[in-house]
């Protein structure tokens, strides 16, 4: 944890809960030890969902469909959401979450590596929420660049790797170091860009929030 636990779990008793169908996926998720987005940076999402009012989203990283399903709640009508998930185990668990939810018409599932579809992707994205591959983000960047227009925000989850990201290499599992290593670069080089305006936020493990500022 990178916050306090018990202020954390106060913040939780707060909640006033989700839909029906995303407490299930949430349920389902977590007794098949899947990994979604925490409570808090989902409170995150929606906030800023609800304050840009994205048309067009691209996620990165669908697992079971859990996140994608609670960002359509917040969109506008007429707004998408293509997302990205390359686990074939996953992906048929995914799709029927989406088609349990009645979203089929605004969320697009897409199967195969991220940097192979976002190459084929048109720019012109307003949101793109980011919780694939940790180790992976720093690669993922130069094409959400350019998938992003100017305006728009890039959200990344889990970039503080549960306070690891303060260690020395060293004290980091053997089996992590490339994570954290990449994780670090990925944060240095997202606050040193000059194409975004980005913040770090304690928020569940750690998001990232950055504003592109050019074309």
């Amino acid at each position: 944890m990178i916050v306090n636990e018990r202020l954390t779990a106060y913040l939780h008793s707060l909640n006033s809960g989700e839909s029906e169908i995303i407490e299930a996926i949430g349920r389902e998720a977590r007794a098949d030890r899947v990994p979604i987005i925490r409570q808090e940076t989902g409170c995150l999402l929606k906030i800023l969902l609800r304050m840009n009012r994205p048309q067009r989203i691209l996620e990165i990283g669908t697992a079971v469909g859990y996140s994608a399903i609670l960002m359509s709640e917040c969109l506008e009508p007429g707004a998408t959401i293509t997302t990205v998930e390359k686990y074939e185990k996953r992906i048929p668990i995914a799709r029927e979450n989406i088609r349990r939810a009645g979203k089929e018409d605004c969320i697009t599932l897409i199967e195969g590596d991220a940097l192979e579809v976002m190459a084929g992707l048109e720019p012109g994205y307003d949101f793109v929420f980011m919780d694939a591959a940790k180790g992976q983000y720093i690669h993922f960047l130069p094409e959400v660049l350019r998938l992003l227009k100017k305006g728009g925000l890039l959200v990344s989850d889990n970039v503080l790797q549960d306070g690891d990201i303060i260690e020395s290499r060293f004290a980091v599992t053997r089996r992590n170091r490339t994570i954290y290593s990449r994780m670090r670069d990925y944060l240095w080089q997202l606050k040193h860009m000059k194409e975004f305006e980005t913040a770090v936020l304690t928020v569940g493990d750690g998001v990232t929030i950055s504003t592109k500022l050019t074309e």
